[in-house]
Formats: structure tokens, sequence, C-alpha cells
């Protein structure tokens, strides 16, 4: 019999409901594979299972992480950024730390929306600040990549991320734009309706 599941004790993160299911989904079918696909790959308990979702606003990205937080009967939790990010040098890497060690034994799916906030572009080194900075960036990723449980990043702005970063990145799908955004709500809220009759 499995364990039960301990929530997630920590204030840099917060519960999403996550009760959508893979027909909620509106898309091309390449990306219901890929979807379906990394599901697999975490449950055979591959670890750096990072993915990056892409696209505009309203485009399915955090519907998607709904979906696969239910395809694999994990919480998921929105990871609060503001909380996390902090302006002392080692703190945000200690509040990462944190965050991922609790996010393993508690066996949650971390979503990191705006991911471009904590994993930007690294700069030119001109001071001690910015080697800093570039340094928090290769620990994330050191991180990330031994982290055993699924992460998902966020982003409406791809370009502002670290080339290193999104090298390293396992999955990547980057999500459409107006058009099918439009038939995705449709879908939605004629199944809203339906369920409402």
């Amino acid at each position: 019999m499995k364990p039960a599941r301990r929530p997630l004790d920590i204030s840099f993160a917060r519960q999403v409901p996550s009760s959508a299911v893979w027909r909620d989904l509106s898309g091309p079918v390449s990306h219901l594979e890929r979807l379906k696909r990394i599901s697999k790959q975490v449950r055979e308990r591959r670890p750096g299972q990072t993915v990056l979702f892409s696209g505009p606003s309203g485009s399915g990205k955090t519907l998607a992480a709904r979906v696969l937080a239910t395809d694999l009967g994990a919480p998921l939790y929105r990871v609060d950024l503001a909380a996390v990010v902090n302006k002392y040098i080692g703190e945000t890497e200690k509040n990462i730390s944190k965050l991922l060690d609790a996010a393993a034994v508690a066996d949650v799916v971390l979503f990191f929306d705006e991911a471009d906030a904590l994993f930007g572009r690294r700069t030119s080194v001109s001071d001690a600040h910015d080697r800093y900075a570039n340094i928090e960036i290769d620990y994330l990723l050191q991180r990330l990549e031994n982290h055993p449980g699924l992460v998902i990043l966020a982003t409406n702005a791809r370009d502002d991320l670290d080339p290193d970063f999104t090298r390293r990145v396992r999955h990547e799908i980057d999500f459409p734009g107006s058009a099918r955004r439009h038939r995705l709500w449709t879908r939605l809220l004629n199944r809203f309706r339906r369920r409402r009759n």
C-alpha cells in the first residue's frame, strides 16, 4: 500500500486545484502526445523531469500543468517567486533548496509561473554581483537536474530565458497563439455549460 502523501508545508508555494483531465486540452495532437510521454517518464521515476511551457497568456500552460498533475495523481503547487527570490546573497539558493527538498518528500508537482524572473539570461560579469547572479542560475540548473519529481516552468517571454537553461530542459512545449486560444476557451466554456445543465 502506497504511503499517504504529505502536504507541502512551505511558505514558497500554494496548492492549485488540479482536477483537469486530458479531454480539457485543446491544441495539436503532438502536444498531447508529448504531455503523455512526460507523464510516463515521471511515473518511471526518471530524475530531472523539467518541462518548459512557453507561449502567450491564456494559451493553456497552467491548464496543461493541471492535467499532468491530475494524471500523475499528484498535487500541483504554484511557486511564489516573490517569496523565493531574495536580494541577499545565498538566500535564493537556500529557498530553492528548501522548496525542492520539501517537494521531493511530499511527492508533488512544482509549477514556476513566469519562470523568466528566476531563470533569466546570465549577464556579462562586470562585478561581484553579476558573478553571483550567474552562480545562482548554475545552482538552480544543477538542483533541477537532480530533482526526482516533475518541475514545470512557464513563461510568456521565452527569449528572456538563459540559453544554457533552455538547452538543459528535458522537455519544451510552445503553446499556440490567439486563434487556437479562442478555440480552447470556447471548448472549456461549452464544457462548463454542459455540466451546469
